[in-house]
């Protein structure tokens, strides 16, 4: 059974940080491109950042420069540490897990982030 559990949202102050993660069981994260999305109150859900299996990363123009993916393969974890936060920012965060060639895609519950003074 596959499960992606995140963790690490919360309320914080514009200007603040917050690291999310999104633990993997089930599979081998670092065989998958793994990514952050977002989705706010009334809003798609968006992609905030994506590592690929090879380690490339990607990200949408709005987090640029203040977000950074990384993985941790030991502990098959994906990481999305999170800088100079923006009330914008806020929304619910969900990790995903996608394979395309096996037709695997993914997705945790979701955490949410608050950016609020």
């Amino acid at each position: 059974q596959v499960q992606l559990v995140e963790s690490g949202g919360g309320l914080v102050q514009p200007g603040g940080s917050l690291r999310l993660s999104c633990a993997a069981s089930g599979i081998m994260s670092n065989m998958y491109a793994m990514g952050w999305y977002r989705q706010a109150p009334g809003k798609q859900r968006e992609l905030v950042a994506v590592i690929n299996s090879g380690g490339s990363t990607n990200y949408a123009d709005s987090v640029k420069g203040r977000f950074t993916i990384f993985r941790d393969n030991a502990k098959n974890t994906v990481y999305l540490q999170m800088n100079s936060l923006k009330p914008d920012d806020t929304a619910d965060y969900y990790c995903n897990a996608r394979w395309v060639l096996v037709g695997h895609n993914y997705w945790g519950q979701g955490t949410q982030v608050t950016v609020s003074s």
